[in-house]
């Protein structure tokens, strides 16, 4: 166990720049039995505990390390899957109190605690070819349609059973796989007590959740991903965790992890504490976790969550809530330090790896590269878009027709920044009701808005996010107690709607001008304004060749136009490549384009829009939908 740690460098620990502290710390088997490592600098004694020697912190007592304040020990004869727990005192004659190990690779199933000892390198990969050519399919030129999902409540068994891992992979994948998306995006999978806090209080950093299956299960899941052209992206949660008395709160008896300043120290919308990134052993834990979850399960990229409650010390804080920095202001500058040092670490050590900002305020640079003076983000999701968007689409017909600026305004700042346009969980529970429901009208209207939303989201540059359920029109608010309503399918319109999402996604992937220019404002180019005919928009997508270029056309009202003009395009014949009005999507078949390149004219229904592109011989897999 000395030679274990003899080989860590303290020196980078000490500096907080140790992103592989998971090599050393926690539990790790070898042929003989477990050497255990845990930091615990104030610590007056620490022992491992568990079944081996009925819970007896007297058996296998741990020495410290006083340079870097980690204690170690080994104890002979352990297997894999032995439980344990570290035992430690505050002060010599304190009552002893138990932790669970912050660097476990696996847990117990909740409502236990105990840690369990695993081996993570016993699963034999076979995704070479997608991490050669990762760089080259996450590249900003080409599309990323994200598939966000909640692993226990995708789908559940008859009995309200979870489906595993294994499970996941044999449904969930070819799913994935015929509705088109490129990735898809985990709610967070790291081990947390409470289900419904969905993973976001994360309780085991290490360690996939047990729900599900063991560790190599979650290995296989995303094996079978990358074996199938798909990108597994993983909501990661370093802004804070739980206050729960087997965890990391209060940790050696002292505030370790979160903040000792109370001022600082909880984030109160959640009832959680906030990690101290001002601490060296804190910076190494966060940024070996990134690490740990790229190199041993080859995830492809992370949405970090809750930045915004990262970058400053007075959020969601009132006055005399908080404490200001060294310059008096609000900027949280050790969780700034940290996101910078967090994306240098992983877009150094993982090639082709996405790192996706959740950040809901104008903090400037949040993706350009720190080297430029940025966070180093590759993108950030645009809620201003989806907020405008989502308003925008819940106005009624006669409203909308004022509120221009909210399809408009998002096109202002679009190249500020690499965006994702998110249509998320956050956007469909408590209260705010599913996608279909947002729209007002009879039912064939909602149906009919949420095909204009959706063609109107993959039209509009930026990369694409879209919540399970959302496919197939959902018509509950989602809750992790249950499973999707799969038998919703059984209906047209429903299916028309799953159908349009596929299509639009084949249409995204073979279209060069829906994700070739996305950073380039030459990629874009207003055509209709929705003012002069109110409530009627339409754009250009460009490519690098020119005959590439796609025109769109929203018809954002409730009556229909029959005669709208394409007069700016005189000399291009044009063909309508899509149109969400098709029967194909639950539509009426109503709209499309007529007459030759002296006139052309467009047909609008009610509440739809037209994909229209010059003509030319069309490839054997489009269609005229």
């Amino acid at each position: 166990m000395e030679k274990m740690l003899a080989e860590m460098d303290k020196e980078c620990w000490q500096a907080g720049q140790l992103d592989t502290a998971y090599r050393y710390l926690g539990a790790h088997l070898t042929d003989d039995g477990v050497y255990f490592a845990v930091w615990a600098p104030a610590a007056y004694s620490a022992s491992v505990v568990g079944p081996f020697n009925n819970w007896d912190g007297r058996q296998n007592r741990m020495q410290k390390d006083e340079f870097t304040g980690i204690w170690t020990t080994f104890v002979p004869d352990l297997d894999q899957w032995t439980l344990y727990k570290y035992e430690l005192k505050a002060e010599k004659d304190a009552a002893p109190f138990l932790k669970t190990d912050p660097y476990a690779h696996c847990m117990e199933l909740r409502p236990k605690t105990a840690s369990l000892v695993y081996n993570p390198n016993e699963y034999t990969w076979s995704d070479e070819q997608w991490l050669a050519e990762r760089e080259d399919r996450q590249s900003f030129r080409t599309p990323i349609s994200i598939y966000e999902v909640h692993l226990p409540s995708w789908k559940r068994k008859g009995d309200n059973e979870y489906l595993t891992y294994r499970e996941l992979a044999h449904e969930l994948i070819p799913y994935v796989k015929e509705t088109g998306f490129t990735h898809v995006e985990l709610m967070p999978i790291a081990e947390y007590p409470h289900d419904p806090s969905w993973g976001y209080q994360v309780m085991g950093y290490f360690a996939p959740t047990s729900r599900l299956g063991e560790p190599k299960d979650l290995m296989y899941f995303v094996d079978e991903c990358h074996k199938n052209g798909i990108g597994v992206i993983m909501d990661w949660v370093p802004a804070h965790f739980p206050k729960d008395e087997h965890g990391l709160q209060m940790f050696d008896g002292t505030p370790l992890y979160e903040y000792a300043d109370p001022k600082k120290r909880e984030q109160k919308d959640w009832g959680t504490y906030i990690f101290d990134y001002s601490k060296e052993g804190v910076r190494n834990f966060l940024l070996s976790n990134a690490r740990y979850w790229c190199e041993k399960f080859h995830i492809d990229g992370f949405r970090v969550d809750a930045v915004a409650s990262m970058l400053y010390l007075d959020y969601s804080k009132g006055p005399g809530e908080w404490s200001p920095n060294k310059h008096g202001d609000n900027e949280h500058l050790e969780a700034i330090q940290f996101l910078k040092d967090f994306n240098t670490v992983i877009h150094r050590e993982f090639s082709g790896i996405l790192t996706f900002a959740e950040e809901s305020t104008s903090w400037p640079g949040m993706t350009t590269p720190v080297h430029h003076g940025g966070l180093g983000f590759d993108y950030k999701w645009n809620m201003g878009w989806m907020n405008d968007t989502l308003e925008y689409f819940e106005k009624s017909p006669w409203e909308r027709a004022g509120n221009s600026n909210k399809i408009t305004f998002p096109m202002m700042y679009n190249y500020s920044e690499n965006f994702v346009l998110p249509l998320s969980h956050d956007e469909v529970v408590h209260m705010k009701r599913p996608l279909l429901l947002k729209g007002s009208g009879s039912k064939k209207e909602q149906f009919s808005n949420l095909r204009l939303l959706y063609t109107y989201m993959y039209g509009h540059p930026g990369k694409k996010l879209l919540f399970m359920g959302g496919e197939f029109a959902e018509t509950s608010e989602w809750s992790e107690g249950r499973g999707l309503h799969w038998h919703l399918l059984d209906h047209k319109q429903h299916r028309g709607v799953k159908q349009l999402v596929t299509k639009l996604n084949l249409l995204y992937q073979n279209e060069p001008a829906m994700h070739q220019y996305d950073r380039e404002a030459d990629g874009f180019e207003w055509i209709e304004l929705g003012e002069e005919t109110p409530s009627v928009f339409a754009f250009l997508r460009k490519a690098e060749a020119p005959s590439n270029h796609l025109l769109f056309v929203f018809n954002f009202s409730d009556h229909e136009i029959t005669d709208y003009s394409l007069g700016p395009f005189l000399g291009v014949q044009y063909r309508t490549i899509f149109n969400s009005n098709s029967h194909f999507y639950g539509g009426d078949n109503g709209g499309g384009h007529y007459g030759s390149m002296e006139g052309q004219y467009i047909w609008l229904s009610s509440f739809s829009a037209l994909i229209l592109k010059p003509e030319r011989e069309m490839s054997g897999n489009e269609s005229h939908l």
